[in-house]
């Protein structure tokens, strides 16, 4: 069962990378377009598309940044009751946050696909995107974190500390 943490824990490090370098690509992109708007509202007219596009990025970046949070510990807790348990209760009290944040996942992905589906005959103004593809973040970033949370009822079953990647970075 323990190696099986450890794959599960080497799948989430790989998620965790592919997140990070998808929020920086986001973020670089999401710079380049709004000074592109900025230049082009002072020099020229405004461009329409840049306006959209930074809407849709700034959407996706959020789902995604809160995947990155949830990966790395970073989302916001309070512990100080939970520290002072004994270590049997707080891995059920692991175990128990594991359990209700992968209710709360699988309403986010249930929630999403239904807004997809509402949304699937239209397309934004400006760029002619499909939404179901600006709003497939949603159940995407659902999936994400309700693997990620059987990643942690599997430690707290299992009596492991969690292991976050990059638990050092800043």
């Amino acid at each position: 069962m323990l190696n099986a943490l450890h794959v599960l824990r080497a799948v989430e490090g790989v998620i965790d990378a592919v997140l990070q370098r998808l929020a920086f690509a986001g973020l670089v992109a999401l710079i380049a377009v709004m000074s592109l708007q900025i230049v082009s509202r002072v020099l020229f007219s405004a461009t329409s598309w840049t306006e959209e596009t930074a809407r849709y990025l700034l959407i996706w970046l959020t789902f995604l940044g809160a995947c990155l949070a949830y990966s790395r510990g970073r989302h916001i807790a309070v512990t100080l009751l939970s520290d002072a348990l004994p270590n049997p209760i707080q891995r059920l009290v692991q175990a128990l946050i594991a359990v209700v944040t992968m209710i709360f996942m699988a309403l986010l992905v249930w929630v999403g696909f239904e807004y997809m589906a509402l949304q699937s005959a239209q397309r934004s103004p400006a760029l002619q995107l499909p939404m179901t593809a600006i709003y497939s973040v949603m159940p995407i970033s659902g999936m994400i974190m309700a693997y990620m949370a059987v990643v942690d009822l599997l430690e707290a079953w299992l009596g492991q500390s969690p292991v976050t990647p990059r638990e050092s970075a800043p």
